[in-house]
């Protein structure tokens, strides 16, 4: 650089360290790197593995359609005010209530005050956030949730809570090393990521003929793929995961936790109830969900229609299926072999309250990934260590 030339900017580091990490596949390398040390000095002898997956928070909050709304009509009415604040008497009266409709027509009227007025519309800061409003309310059908974090996504932990960022999926062995992990976006299922966590614990050289996780993995496929590859499967059945029949079942997954569905929208039902004869096979259990969402909801083409009074999605319950699996499951090796699920547990507590794996450091999901892997590989190193001193 010449004499005169400014400095490069610090960002562009962490720019480049992301370039070039992103198809290095670091979480799998290191975690590969640790399972292959334990293997070489026979620290692992176990044949099982336990699965689970523990969240991240965003390390930015979400905003809402009407909170983003809110935020660029204000910015408006003060470039307006900077250049006339008499303005203040023209403006209509702010909304009050909660209602994005209201929020929307606020908006409108706003943009309308903006628009009589040519010689203050012609401002160049104005006119800049006059367009953001604008977009802002074309757009509002697409039912846009902003972050600064554009991959972080809101999952449920439960019907009644929810959280905003990533899914860490986890396979650890019984000596507690973390075998593979998968990082997504904080809406997927926990169930469909089975098959890819034992093939990558296979991977690393370890030999699996036992997999425990919660009622989450007992998923049809899951059952299937089991037996197939001759697995022990200690996973609790859900009848309506395993036993029934469902429609659209690429848009509508179910939240184990939260015993509900969760539309393509990320939406999750607001109740349930059963449906149908009480004996029989026609009995279905029927999830109804908040039309005031599906009304402005950007995949409701398809899904709802407009002015329908309800939307609902509902499960045709067959409680004859699995039944091999019903019988492993009140066998005495099923209940001895469940009780091991605490060890994933500790295992995802310890990597959120020692590893400050709870929140994301920074943001996207490449940004996560790399979190994931760092933190892996520093609690797996712990481990071994441990375990090397135990063996002494």
């Amino acid at each position: 650089m010449a004499p005169e030339d400014p400095v490069i900017n610090p960002s562009s580091l962490t720019k480049f360290r992301k370039l070039r990490l992103q198809d290095v596949g670091l979480l799998d390398l290191l975690i590969h790197k640790t399972v292959e040390i334990t293997l070489e000095k026979a620290l692992i002898q176990s044949k099982t593995i336990i699965v689970d997956a523990t969240h991240t928070k965003a390390r930015y909050n979400q905003k809402s359609p009407k909170e983003i709304l809110m935020e660029k009509s204000k910015n408006l009415r003060k470039a307006v005010y900077q250049v006339n604040e008499k303005m203040k008497e023209k403006f209509p009266a702010k909304n009050t209530t909660n209602d994005l409709e209201a929020e929307l027509n606020y908006c409108r009227e706003v943009i309308e005050t903006v628009e009589a007025e040519e010689t203050i519309r012609k401002y160049p800061s104005i006119k800049e956030k006059l367009n953001y409003l604008k977009e802002m309310v074309e757009d509002h059908h697409e039912q846009l949730y902003l972050s600064a974090d554009p991959d972080a996504r809101i999952g449920h932990k439960t019907a009644d809570s929810s959280f905003f960022g990533y899914k860490t999926h986890i396979a650890i062995n019984d000596e507690r090393i973390i075998t593979a992990a998968l990082v997504t976006t904080g809406e997927k299922s926990d169930g469909k990521y089975l098959q890819e966590l034992i093939e990558k614990s296979l991977e690393t050289g370890m030999k699996i003929d036992t997999v425990i996780g919660d009622t989450a993995y007992s998923e049809k496929n899951n059952i299937q793929y089991a037996k197939n590859h001759e697995l022990q499967l200690v996973s609790k059945l859900h009848p309506l995961i395993t036993n029934g029949v469902r429609k659209k079942e690429d848009e509508f997954e179910f939240n184990k936790d939260a015993g509900m569905y969760v539309c393509k929208a990320g939406h999750m039902a607001i109740r349930k109830a059963r449906t149908g004869k009480s004996k029989g096979a026609n009995q279905s259990q029927t999830y109804y969900f908040d039309i005031e969402k599906c009304k402005v909801c950007p995949f409701k083409d398809g899904c709802f229609k407009d002015g329908s009074k309800s939307k609902t999605y509902s499960v045709t319950i067959k409680s004859t299926e699995h039944t091999e699996q019903e019988a492993f499951q009140n066998s005495e090796t099923f209940k001895v072999k469940a009780k091991e699920r605490y060890k994933i547990e500790a295992k995802n507590s310890e990597l959120k309250h020692r590893h400050g794996y709870d929140v994301a450091s920074s943001s996207g999901l490449l940004g996560m990934q790399m979190q994931g892997a760092m933190t892996i590989f520093a609690v797996n190193l712990k481990r071994i260590l441990t375990l090397m001193k135990e063996s002494n």
